[in-house]
C-alpha cells in the first residue's frame, strides 16, 4: 500500500486485526449505524455498506456511533484506569512489591495485567516491579548510599536477592556500576498510537510510537552512548513532554520548550535544528532543506539524518517531503506522516495534503 490509500486499500485490512492504521482512518458502516477501527474484530462488512472517514469528527457529523467493541473514541493506546494507579502506587513506593494475591484484593485479574505490560512494555509486570526497585536502589547507590543499606530499602530480603537482579539488569555486579547512567522511559498513548519516550537529567532523547521501524537500534544507541541502563522511573523533562505532546494533539500546541539532549554527529544534530526551523503547519523538500543547511550537495545525507532522528514530532521530520509533493519515509509510517501534516493543516487552516505517493529520494 503507498500513502494514499484507496478504498480497496483501506478495505484490504478490514478483518486483519492489523492496527498499523487505526486512528488514520476509521470504518462506518451503513447497516448498523456504527463505526470502528479498522482492526475492528466485528464481521467484515459488505463494501457497498462501508463509508471510510479520516476522522472521529467525520463519522460523528454523519450519523454514526463508535462500536462498543473497539471503542474508536478512546485514545490508541490508552493505559486502563486501574493499571494507570498501580503504576502510580509503584512509582510513589518503588520499593513495594504487588503480588497476584494483592492484585486479586484490588479486583484485578493478575493475567489481565500480565498480558498489558506484556504487549506495552514487552515485560512482564513483576519485572516492572524489580525494575523499579533496582532504579530506586541505583539512585541511591549513584547518592553515594552503601550497597546493602540501599538493597533493603529497595525491598530486597537478601543481599544475594539483591545483587542476582541487579546484575541480571545491568550485566555487572553493584560495586561496579557506579559511573553507569539512567535514562528514564515513559510510555503514553495518542490518538496515532502509542509512545515511547526517553530522557536523561537533561532533556529528552528520544521519542517515537511504541511500534516504529528501527525503535530497538535508536534505544541501543542511546544506552551506548550514555553509558546507562533504560528503566522506567519520574524525570521531569518526560512529565513535561506528555503534557505538551498531548496539547499537540488537541490542537493547542504548535511549538514545544521541553528541553532537549540529541544523540548523533555534529552534522545530524545541525540538520535536526534545522528542522526545529520549519513552522507548523508548512513542509519543505530535502533540497530546501540541504539549501538552509548551505550544502546543496547533501540532500540524501540530509535525508539519512531525518531518518535518524530520534526524537518525533517535536524534532519535525514529518515536514520534509519529496520535491513534488510527494510524501517519503517517515519511521512512525507513512500513514501516521500523513495524518500529521493533515492535522497540522486543518488547525492552520489550510488545505490537506491529497497526493501522498511514494517517491524516492
Amino acid at each position: 500500500m503507498n500513502g494514499k490509500l484507496s478504498f480497496e486499500d483501506k478495505y484490504s485490512v478490514l478483518g486483519t486485526r492489523d492496527t498499523k492504521y487505526d486512528g488514520t482512518f476509521f470504518v462506518a458502516v451503513k447497516t448498523t449505524g456504527i463505526f470502528c477501527h479498522p482492526s475492528c474484530r466485528v464481521r467484515i462488512p459488505k463494501a457497498e455498506n462501508v463509508i471510510f472517514y479520516d476522522s472521529i469528527e467525520e463519522a460523528l457529523q454523519n450519523g454514526f456511533r463508535p462500536c462498543k467493541v473497539c471503542n474508536p473514541m478512546e485514545k490508541i493506546g490508552e493505559t486502563p484506569e486501574y493499571i494507570k494507579n498501580i503504576i502510580a502506587e509503584l512509582q510513589q513506593n518503588p520499593y513495594e512489591k504487588i503480588s497476584d494475591e494483592q492484585l486479586k484484593a484490588k479486583g484485578i485479574e493478575p493475567h489481565t495485567i500480565r498480558r498489558w505490560f506484556k504487549k506495552n512494555y514487552n515485560i512482564t509486570f513483576h519485572s516492572f516491579q524489580r525494575m523499579l526497585r533496582i532504579n530506586y536502589a541505583f539512585t541511591n547507590i549513584k547518592q553515594g548510599n552503601s550497597i546493602t543499606r540501599s538493597a533493603y530499602e529497595s525491598g530486597y530480603e537478601s543481599l544475594s536477592g539483591f545483587n542476582e537482579s541487579y546484575r541480571s539488569i545491568f550485566g555487572e555486579p553493584a560495586g561496579k556500576s557506579k559511573n553507569r547512567n539512567v535514562v528514564n522511559v515513559l510510555r503514553f498513548s495518542s490518538p496515532i498510537g502509542s509512545i515511547i519516550a526517553c530522557a536523561t537529567e537533561t532533556g529528552i532523547c528520544f521519542l517515537g510510537f511504541s511500534d516504529q521501524k528501527g525503535i530497538e537500534q535508536h534505544l541501543d544507541e542511546i544506552q551506548k552512548h550514555f553509558n546507562a541502563i533504560l528503566l522506567p522511573g519520574e524525570n521531569v523533562h518526560l512529565t513535561k513532554v506528555k503534557k505538551e505532546i498531548n496539547e499537540y494533539f488537541a490542537g493547542k500546541r504548535k511549538t514545544f520548550s521541553v528541553s532537549l539532549d540529541m544523540v548523533g554527529t555534529d552534522f545530524r544534530k545541525k540538520v535536526w535544528t534545522e528542522l526545529l526551523n520549519i513552522p507548523y503547519g508548512k513542509t519543505v523538500s530535502y533540497k530546501e532543506q540541504a539549501m538552509a543547511i548551505n550544502n546543496i550537495k547533501a540532500i540524501r545525507a540530509v535525508a539519512s539524518a531525518n531518518g535518524a532522528n530520534k526524537i518525533g514530532i517535536i524534532i519535525p521530520c514529518h515536514r520534509v517531503i519529496g520535491s513534488n509533493g510527494s510524501l517519503t519515509g517517515y519511521a512512525g509510517g507513512l500513514h501516521r506522516k500523513n495524518w500529521l501534516l493533515n492535522f497540522e493543516k486543518i488547525n492552520s487552516n489550510q488545505p490537506i495534503q491529497k497526493t501522498v505517493e511514494f517517491e524516492s529520494i
